[in-house]
């Protein structure tokens, strides 16, 4: 089964996002949609009205909304990420 579409709604500075990408790249992830909400004022508004959040990273794995760095490591530390990134089971 491939691996499902990761996007992450981000910001050139952030370092959570930074923490982000590298824990998603240690985990096997080849490809990330990043979407530079620093850079498109419209992708902010998009990301604030499909996540209820103003901050960043936020994180997709496939339709499944992981959240932010904290809720991602937190995933991971808990087995599903490895789950979700295989396509098997939703967060």
């Amino acid at each position: 089964m491939p691996m499902p579409t990761i996007r992450m709604y981000s910001t050139a500075v952030c370092p959570y996002c930074l923490r982000a990408k590298d824990l998603l790249r240690r985990r096997g992830v080849e490809h990330i949609e990043e979407v530079r909400v620093d850079l498109d004022p419209q992708a902010r508004q998009d990301m604030m009205r499909r996540t209820g959040r103003r901050t960043v990273p936020q994180i997709y794995i496939g339709d499944t909304h992981v959240g932010g760095c904290d809720e991602l490591h937190a995933l991971d530390a808990a087995g599903g990420l490895s789950i979700l990134l295989q396509g098997r089971a939703s967060a």
